[in-house]
């Protein structure tokens, strides 16, 4: 059973950079797929950025493209989020998950999670 951990985040001025790592409990290979949600006090959990582990392919939402990166790390039981410029509407809790086949932007797809990790970004 593969488990995720999410390190890092924390608080930053606004424009600063900050970088997140999801820790999976195996190396992950093959046709699997990894993402990062988060949801803001009174907001509904968004989509953030996905990546396939087979093509190395990612993918990113409007908001975050150009500023945030997902990559695997050379410890294939590593993936970061580098994060760049941020804003304070990037304040949310940041959550990773994966999944068996192609990315996805819909949580729902997603089957497995970690707990999360804040970020606060101030003005």
């Amino acid at each position: 059973q593969v488990r995720l951990l999410e390190v890092g985040g924390g608080s930053v001025e606004a424009g600063k950079s900050l970088r997140l790592s999801c820790i999976t409990s195996a190396d992950a290979f093959g046709k699997v797929s990894m993402a990062w949600f988060r949801q803001a006090p009174g907001k509904e959990r968004e989509f953030v950025a996905t990546i396939n582990l087979d093509s190395n392919y990612a993918y990113y939402e409007d908001p975050v493209r150009g500023r945030f990166t997902f990559s695997r790390d050379t410890a294939k039981n590593r993936m970061t989020l580098e994060m760049k410029n941020l804003r304070p509407e990037d304040t949310a809790v940041y959550t990773c998950a994966t999944r068996r086949g192609l990315i996805s932007t819909h949580a729902r797809d997603f089957d497995t999670w970690g707990q999360g990790t804040q970020v606060t970004v101030s003005p």
